[in-house]
């Protein structure tokens, strides 16, 4: 791209961009947690649960010092909490081998649990003004169309997008740009302008486009066929005693037995497979329990990656064994819990004042 196409970018970005707010006091350890949090995710979704907690967690120190449990509990609903649980194990790392400071080198970033190519070039470039390349979902978007690229941006158009990623940035800095508003602009175009379906007249680097002056914006960038969705039904036991308390189980981080992630506590559940009697008796086993249901099923759909949802939850009562992965919770303490995005929505969908996921 010539130098008048950053020029232009950079000069619509200053003047365009949203207000946000990992874009105020801009440190390493804002820019990072900001960037793992928007991996999948909205910025809608995002804004609420970032401010959230850079105030529970401030500082890499506090957090690297925080349980798993306590991290995990300020990310429950925004989903992947993978995300999370490598941020905690890379601020220990942090602390431990770099004095709490986020290195600034982009090659010892890549070494931090969590932090891919991707994330280390956002954090270098935008908290240390470094020219280091990044793409993103809406970079990707921005050069296919720009440069009308043919090939798929998943596979072989890929090593071309990162090698435009690189001479947007290492060009733009020699041209006196700073390397943190180059990428920026290139990130906010593609979030606010060259979006999914384009708004072209508003570009302003309409006039390098390819695909823009081919009248042909729409049809890039080339993708890989969709997978078909995937089906699934999970039964769950919505348990409560007398005093209006619900039994929330936990599994461990590493079990494969559910699509639904483990080490958060949830609402007991198992697939069901087959029949709901087998199912049933499947949860009562694990449980330990014999369980009466007492009212109807509520049922409501939950989307994982390509996987369609139908979560069946049974009101019931039953006497219940109590360990240190099953236990008791009042609806207030099972709202500040780590609970999966699952078992939220079913406790919303019956209680919705009690677990409110606005709260925090």
């Amino acid at each position: 791209m010539q130098p008048g196409f950053r020029k232009a970018l950079v000069h619509w970005y200053t003047r365009h961009a949203r207000s946000l707010p990992w874009r105020n006091r801009p440190s390493p350890y804002r820019v990072w947690i900001s960037e793992i949090m928007l991996q999948q995710t909205r910025v809608e979704v995002v804004r609420d649960y970032y401010q959230r907690f850079v105030r529970r967690f401030p500082t890499i120190k506090s957090l690297a010092a925080a349980e798993l449990e306590d991290v995990l509990a300020a990310w429950s609903g925004l989903g992947y909490y993978r995300r999370a649980r490598m941020l905690h194990d890379a601020a220990r790392v942090v602390v431990a081998e770099h004095g709490g400071r986020l290195p600034a080198d982009h090659a010892a970033l890549l070494k931090l649990p969590g932090i891919g190519r991707y994330t280390a070039g956002a954090i270098a470039s935008i908290a240390f003004d470094q020219p280091a390349p990044i793409v993103d979902g809406n970079i990707e978007r921005v050069f296919a169309r720009l440069t009308a690229l043919p090939d798929n941006v998943k596979a072989a158009g890929g090593k071309t997008i990162w090698q435009l990623a690189n001479e947007h940035v290492t060009r733009g800095v020699v041209e006196g740009q700073l390397a943190s508003a180059l990428n920026q602009a290139l990130m906010e175009l593609g979030a606010t302008v060259c979006k999914p379906t384009p708004a072209c007249p508003a570009c302003p680097v309409k006039r390098w486009c390819a695909a823009y002056k081919a009248g042909a914006a729409d049809q890039y960038p080339v993708l890989p066929a969709r997978k078909a969705a995937v089906q699934r039904r999970y039964l769950f036991a919505l348990v409560r005693d007398a005093d209006g308390r619900v039994l929330l189980s936990r599994r461990e981080a590493g079990d494969a037995s559910s699509l639904l992630p483990g080490g958060l506590w949830e609402l007991p559940h198992t697939e069901q497979k087959r029949g709901r009697r087998q199912a049933w008796a499947t949860i009562q086993g694990a449980l330990g329990a014999t369980l009466t249901p007492t009212g109807k099923p509520v049922t409501r759909a939950h989307a994982i990656m390509r996987y369609k949802l139908e979560l069946v939850a049974q009101p019931c009562t039953g006497v219940v064994p109590v360990h240190n992965n099953a236990r008791w919770f009042t609806l207030e303490a099972a709202r500040e819990a780590a609970i999966a995005s699952a078992t939220r929505k079913l406790l919303e969908s019956i209680m919705p004042v009690a677990v409110s996921s606005g709260k925090a």
